[in-house]
Formats: C-alpha cells, sequence, structure tokens
C-alpha cells in the first residue's frame, strides 16, 4: 500500500525539541517519520552508488570503529540490501548493515533473509536503531516528498550519523542505468554524483530526469544544476571526434573539459571511465 504523501518539513522543528542532546528523535505518537513509498526496486539497481561507496569513500567503513550501514526505505522487496551487505563486506567482513522501510509487509519479507550482520526493521528517517551509522543509504525514497522538505529530512539522518559518517540521498531509473546521488556528512552538502552506463544515452543532460529531489525542479536556466548539465553537454559536444572510440573514451574527454573550464570536478580517469562524474556541492547549490 502507498501512503498519500504527508508533508515532513513540519515534523522536523518538533524533531530537534524532542531530540535534545540525547540524540535521535523519538518518532511522534509511536509512528514512523515518513511516508509508505512505491517501494519500486530491482535486483542489481544500486550497483552504481554502491560502487561508490566500496571506492572513493571505502575509506569512511575501513576507519569506522562501529561498521554500522543502513538501507533507508529499500523498497518492496529487500534484494538491494541484501546486494549492499555482499558488496561492503569486501571493505569491512565484520559489516552490520540494517534495512529500513516504513511498511510492515516489506519488513516481515526481510526477516526472512536475515543474517548475521543483516537486519531489518520498521521505521523512517528517524533511524529507529542502536548506534550511529557510519553509511546511510536512500535511494528513490525522498523523490516522492515536497522539494520544501528535503531540508528537514535530511537535518534527521544527519544529527543521526556516527565519526566520518555519510548519507546518500539518491535517485536512479528502474535498472540502473542511470544514477545522481547527493553526499552529505554531518555539516551539509559535499557533492554531486552522476553515473551512466554507455550505449544508453544520446547527451548527458539526459540525466536530468533522475536528479535528486532537491535539484530536480532547479534545471532551469539561471540555477548552476542547469548550467552544469549545458556545459557537459558542450564538452561532449567538442570531444565528438572521438566517438569513434566508443562513449568511454569521449566521456573522459568530457570531464577533462570541464575540470580545465573551471568546474570542481573530482577523481580522475579510474573513476570517469566508469561513466562516473562528482562535482562539489557548491557548484550545483539551489540558488535562493
Amino acid at each position: 500500500m502507498v501512503q498519500k504523501a504527508e508533508r515532513v518539513a513540519g515534523v522536523t522543528g518538533e524533531a530537534q525539541a524532542m531530540a535534545g542532546p540525547a540524540g535521535p528523535l523519538r518518532a511522534t505518537r509511536g509512528r514512523p517519520v515518513g511516508n509508505v513509498t512505491r517501494g519500486t526496486t530491482n535486483p542489481n539497481r544500486m550497483r552504481r552508488v554502491d560502487r561508490w561507496l566500496t571506492g572513493p569513500q571505502a575509506w569512511r567503513l575501513r576507519r569506522a570503529v562501529d561498521p554500522l550501514v543502513v538501507d533507508l526505505g529499500y523498497g518492496a522487496t529487500p534484494a538491494t540490501a541484501v546486494e549492499l551487505f555482499e558488496r561492503l563486506q569486501c571493505i569491512r567482513p565484520d559489516v552490520r548493515v540494517c534495512g529500513i522501510e516504513i511498511e510492515p509487509e516489506r519488513v516481515r519479507a526481510g526477516h526472512l533473509l536475515s543474517k548475521p550482520g543483516l537486519s531489518f526493521h520498521r521505521g523512517g528517517f528517524e533511524l529507529p536503531i542502536a548506534g550511529n551509522p557510519v553509511l546511510v543509504r536512500a535511494f528513490n525514497v525522498l523523490r516522492q516528498y515536497e522539494e520544501a522538505d528535503v531540508p528537514g529530512i535530511w537535518a534527521l539522518v544527519q544529527d543521526r550519523l556516527g565519526v566520518n559518517g555519510l548519507f546518500v540521498d539518491g535517485t536512479c531509473d528502474e535498472i540502473g542505468r542511470r544514477a545522481t546521488w547527493v553526499a552529505l556528512d554531518a555539516s551539509g552538502p559535499l557533492s554531486l554524483s552522476m553515473s551512466i552506463r554507455f550505449g544508453s544515452f544520446t547527451a548527458p543532460s539526459e540525466l536530468a530526469e533522475r536528479l535528486p529531489k532537491a535539484l530536480i525542479h532547479r534545471n532551469v536556466p539561471g540555477e548552476p544544476v542547469n548550467a552544469l548539465l549545458q556545459a557537459m553537454d558542450r564538452q561532449w559536444l567538442e570531444a565528438a571526434p572521438l566517438a569513434s572510440f566508443g562513449q568511454r573514451q569521449r566521456w573522459q574527454a568530457m570531464c577533462q573539459g570541464l575540470r580545465n573550464a573551471g568546474w570542481p570536478v573530482h577523481d580522475g580517469q579510474v573513476r570517469w571511465r566508469l561513466g562516473e562524474l562528482t562535482v562539489d556541492w557548491a557548484a550545483v547549490a539551489p540558488l535562493r
């Protein structure tokens, strides 16, 4: 069952008062904070963001005193939570992954796949688990809320992060060919990442349809994220002579061209050749 969307922003003010110095918010009247969403999911859908978590961000899990990870809003089936657990075990064999969902039937389905290090819980953005996670992944969750609610939702999760903790709020298509995500630590948003499967697009700006909720309505002239997408398309066109070598070579040239043009592009060829691009959040943050 999909719950009719309710505003969450109004909860966040109360959340701060209820959290106090002790830390996490207790859901009001025993209810989790959030709404039941469509829950659409598919196996291997999150491979692009998981590849990033086990790549440039793997140091966070390696250094964690408590390797606690949350898959927030894993959907109608627990497949992506199981995949996250298996992928992160390569970084930390003692990792603990907690899948969190609001809909009780989804949690019951998860219990059937529970094992040491992998558990499932009913809850929402208040993260009803003991401890402070080093990683929280929420994919295709916030896009079903109002844009005005995003800062409050971010704050709820950020307040629960452990040392070097990271919250990833992202969106992808149904089979994971196109994905984008915002990475936040306790201080605020750090970066925007975009990842796309070669051979599945004509122009890089096609990623716009999968921008996170904080940005998807900002893809209009005058907004920084629109400027980035337009710059990507320009660099893509300038790299057209490399098309005969394949989209991978052309994408790498696009990323280098963006960096040369002054965009704060992260990483290098190793990540770019995967169809990935990460920039500083400050370069795409919405204008007020």
